[in-house]
């Protein structure tokens, strides 16, 4: 490990201008390039103090042994010259997008004498038109088909084509008219030329003015008695209408526009990419990185833009691009854009209508590819045995920890507090055995004091089992209540019946067969934050008695692990599976203690003094807030004016009195992102929205 400080240039060696720099370990290789618009600004940020700097760059620059930069005249340059370096030295700290398949183009060889209609895989080649990319090969030639029949454009191989020229007989196609012929004479060159410029520009979006034409040649056709001529332009029409309604308008003005959308997480990014062109979206395809680099989303969408662009020329750049993050600076990209277009090029982020739904669409698509790239990485056995692997020797575990549990605490802002208790068993989650708690020893946000509550719980209920089993002859703390359900007091577990329990062979199970709660231990207790919350956990643990597990917490914001009594973390290389592993489980933890938190919330918020009315079900009680507009309207009405409202009866009305008049109301609550009062009868759904956002 390089010390930074052994080649650091002096400042006054760095130029104060635009350029490009590469950093190289002490091999030579390049590992990392960078832009700047100011490269003495840029460089001096890599040579602060270690402890300040992101752990992705600090890796990098305590693997780097040199470092050198390319002076140019402006930020277009940079960003040219940057992809340039990129591609070329292929540097293991810059992020790298790699296609999650191999997608296919429909191609039109418009460089060769007679061009020819074809799926392309692979890079592109110079000449030839693209059109797509499509989802399957097999999307390409259902359009190819229904088109050719007005495009009769080679699709044959040189080999066939130069068979039927020899014989002086041309192929099925041609003799079914999906094919012009050129090999036997049929067309000349120039025409058969001019015949796949005409398939371009209609799989351009060109498509109204060429459809037109031919009604109109069908109506002059049937005006001059041509029947023949006209049904088989009649049938042209109607094969280029199924082409065209393969693909569905999204944008109605038309608009020639690429969509690019990204999910991300701390480790990965997905991008995914609409191409929509005349308005219709014409093709689809993703991406997915490792962020090896310290990058916010702004720097994910300029790489994507340089992988996107970096090869292409003229309409193959769109007039407008829209994303979710504007590159900082967007100046120098959108005149790079506009460059390789060769006219000017939108570079903007959608703010409302057809646009911004559409937006959101490929957004949900990039989520998609991102959560079905994990899935895949999980679900091989292989990979899950070598994450287990690499936590049991970085914690120090004398065996691979085959159940995982991780605990999560969740409030808004002190209020609804609540923890989740999820399980991995052997790298893969076990919902049937995760469970949920609240906190009521007592009130308020202490996420320490939270977590050891939760886990001595947790752990006081396994030795309860353990006594019940014979396994353990002690007797259980006394603060262990346990109700009536078998659940430890303060403690909501998720029903068995909703959960589909899958009871393992050799499980202890409660007599019905079910799985006992917390009858199996854990080999590694995962805590969400740092050294507070682990060393929360260890002390409800020795408590105890447990000596048997292990405990470490993953820090979110720097992906750290810590253990008990440790000064400093374990970091774990990016590229770790078991580091990959455990922040899987930290999250899955996350997000089942705040649908928790949330579900509390929308409950407390929406409860009202009629729900404890006996014998007031659902349909009367609608009936009585529709007729008096609000609980506050029907707090103040006489048992007179409640018996008006159909349905009911003296004794019912004078029920609700009795239970609205012993029901103090409480204070208005106000949306503190609003200032809107929210009335006792309900709760608007800016509130909800609003308190989402001070959650954890």
């Amino acid at each position: 490990m390089a010390d930074p400080s052994s080649y650091r240039p002096k400042p006054g060696q760095i130029p104060d201008s635009p350029g490009v720099y590469k950093f190289r370990d002490e091999h030579g290789r390049v590992i990392y390039v960078g832009k700047a618009k100011s490269l003495r600004q840029r460089l001096a940020n890599y040579f602060q103090d270690l402890a300040g700097l992101h752990p992705r760059t600090r890796t990098m620059v305590t693997t780097a042994a040199s470092v050198e930069w390319t002076v140019v005249s402006t930020e277009v340059e940079a960003l040219q010259l940057e992809y340039s370096w990129i591609k070329e030295f292929d540097p293991r700290f810059n992020v790298k997008y790699r296609d999650d398949k191999s997608y296919p183009y429909l191609a039109v060889t418009l460089n060769e004498e007679f061009p020819r209609v074809q799926v392309m895989r692979g890079a592109k080649k110079k000449g030839v038109r693209y059109f797509g990319p499509y989802g399957h090969a097999w999307a390409i030639r259902e359009t190819v088909d229904l088109m050719l029949r007005v495009f009769p454009v080679r699709t044959c191989s040189a080999g066939v084509f130069k068979r039927s020229a020899q014989i002086g007989r041309p192929c099925l196609l041609g003799y079914i008219g999906k094919c012009s012929a050129p090999c036997v004479g049929r067309i000349s060159p120039e025409e058969h030329h001019e015949l796949a410029e005409e398939f371009c520009d209609f799989m351009a979006g060109r498509t109204g003015a060429y459809i037109r034409r031919l009604e109109r040649g069908m109506q002059e056709a049937a005006e001059e008695m041509e029947y023949e001529r006209a049904a088989r332009l009649r049938d042209d029409i109607g094969a280029l209408k199924r082409a065209m309604e393969k693909s569905a308008v999204v944008l109605a003005d038309a608009t020639d526009a690429d969509l690019i959308a990204v999910a991300e997480d701390e480790l990965e990014a997905a991008v995914q990419i609409f191409h929509v062109r005349g308005g219709r979206v014409r093709g689809q395809r993703g991406w997915v990185t490792d962020k090896v680099e310290a990058v916010t989303t702004s720097g994910l969408v300029e790489h994507a833009l340089q992988q996107l662009y970096g090869e292409e020329r003229g309409d193959a750049v769109p007039k407008e691009v829209l994303v979710p993050a504007l590159p900082e600076p967007v100046e120098p990209v959108a005149q790079w854009l506009s460059e390789r277009r060769g006219s000017q090029v939108s570079l903007r982020i959608p703010q409302r209508g057809d646009k911004k739904d559409l937006m959101a669409t490929v957004g949900r698509n990039a989520q998609q590819a991102l959560g079905l790239h994990k899935t895949k990485r999980a679900s091989d056995l292989t990979t899950r045995s070598r994450a287990l692997e690499e936590i049991a020797g970085a914690l120090g575990l004398d065996a691979v920890p085959l159940r995982i549990e991780c605990f999560d605490i969740s409030h808004l802002q002190g209020d609804d507090v609540v923890a989740s208790m999820v399980v991995f068993e052997d790298g893969l989650a076990r919902k049937s055995e995760y469970r949920r708690f609240q906190i009521k020893s007592f009130q308020g946000q202490d996420d320490v004091r939270s977590m050891h509550e939760v886990i001595g719980r947790r752990f006081k209920r396994y030795l309860q089992e353990k006594q019940k089993s014979g396994e353990w002859t002690e007797e259980p703390a006394d603060d262990a209540r346990v109700d009536d359900n078998g659940a430890t007091a303060g403690t909501v577990t998720t029903s068995t019946d909703d959960l589909e329990p899958d009871p393992m062979a050799g499980r202890p199970t409660d007599e019905d067969g079910r799985p006992k709660r917390f009858a199996y231990p854990p080999q590694l207790v995962v805590v969400d934050g740092g050294a507070p919350q682990v060393a929360a956990a260890r002390r409800a643990l020795d408590e105890l008695g447990i000596d048997d597990v292990a405990v470490c917490g993953l820090a979110k914001r720097l992906e750290e692990v810590w253990l008990p009594e440790e000064d400093d973390p374990v970091v774990l290389p990016r590229s770790s599976e078991g580091l990959y592993l455990l922040q899987r489980v930290r999250d899955e933890a996350h997000r089942f203690a705040i649908a928790y938190q949330r579900s509390k919330r929308t409950k407390r918020l929406k409860s009202s003094p009629l729900d404890a009315v006996a014998g007031l079900g659902d349909t009367r009680r609608q009936a009585l807030l529709k007729h008096f507009g609000s609980l506050k309207k029907l707090r103040a009405a006489t048992v007179d004016e409640i018996c008006e409202v159909p349905g009911v009866g003296r004794k019912t009305a004078e029920t609700v009195a009795a239970a609205l008049a012993g029901a103090a109301p409480s204070a208005p609550a106000v949306n503190t992102a609003t200032g809107e009062i929210i009335e006792d009868d309900g709760v608007p759904p800016a509130a909800l929205s609003a308190e989402r956002g001070q959650e954890r």
